[in-house]
């Protein structure tokens, strides 16, 4: 099974993320690609079943297939759900705008548990850094509080925008260490409580839409099970076996 080919001739949505998504993109910036894709599902019939992802085949290329990366959705993981808010869509076929048309079905209050607890980690190797290096690396903790932002409004709003807006050069300010720890320290903080805060009253739903993301799953792979299936998954119609099977013959297996 040819897992770069199931990116190049299955992908359903791909997009840029990392600083270009976010607005903090600078000249040394890296372009991350991240992406979905539909594996045939016919191939789920055999033994071994298709990758759940696929890195590559491009530097920072990074691919979930469908159903792994909607389960990671729902769960309300911060890197894929911020995939599906991306504001730069290199690719999107007819399923994955149906997937892009599905991003309120997966947003819910479950988002305060696992961004705070994504940016718990990140903190914790930050004060780690502190103590070994005396600083932190800025990059990183410029993007802890993009975070923390991007999941405070998520919070107040209801709606999850990753650009970061007008808050660019003061982020900025930190990935060059111009902000001394303390005050980071501060601002860091205050970005949790107000989070702590906006949960507390957030329109988004306890739950997200489990059901109408697995109606659109099962639609989806019923669709592709009934499509033309690839030339490689296809019986070998030479194949001695096969033609027992067609004239109703009985072939011994060597």
């Amino acid at each position: 099974m040819d897992s770069e080919a199931l990116v190049r001739d299955h992908t359903i949505y791909s997009c840029v993320m990392g600083s270009r998504a976010f607005g903090l993109a600078t000249d040394t910036s890296d372009t991350d690609r991240r992406g979905v894709f539909l594996a045939p599902t016919p191939l789920f019939w055999r033994f071994e079943k298709p990758p759940t992802h696929v890195e590559g085949p491009a530097e920072e290329q990074f691919s979930w297939e469908l159903e792994r990366f909607c389960e990671l959705a729902l769960r309300a993981n911060p890197n894929i759900l911020e995939c599906l808010h991306s504001p730069v869509v290199e690719h999107v076929d007819d399923t994955g705008r149906e997937l892009l048309a599905l991003r309120e079905a997966f947003l819910s209050r479950r988002a305060h548990e696992t961004f705070t607890r994504y940016a718990l980690g990140q903190r914790k190797k930050l004060e780690a850094d502190v103590r070994r290096h005396g600083a932190p690396r800025w990059k990183h903790a410029m993007h802890l509080l993009r975070l923390l932002m991007s999941s405070r409004d998520l919070l107040r709003t209801g709606e999850l925008t990753i650009d970061v807006g007008d808050q660019r050069e003061p982020l900025l300010t930190v990935k060059r260490g111009e902000v001394p720890w303390p005050r980071f320290e501060t601002w860091m903080t205050r970005l949790g409580t107000e989070a702590d805060e906006a949960a507390g009253r957030s329109p988004l739903p306890a739950e997200p839409d489990q059901a109408r993301v697995e109606d659109f799953l099962v639609r989806t792979r019923r669709a592709s099970a009934f499509a033309v299936p690839p030339k490689a998954l296809q019986p070998d119609p030479h194949d001695e076996r096969v033609q027992g099977v067609v004239h109703g013959r009985s072939v011994r297996q060597r």
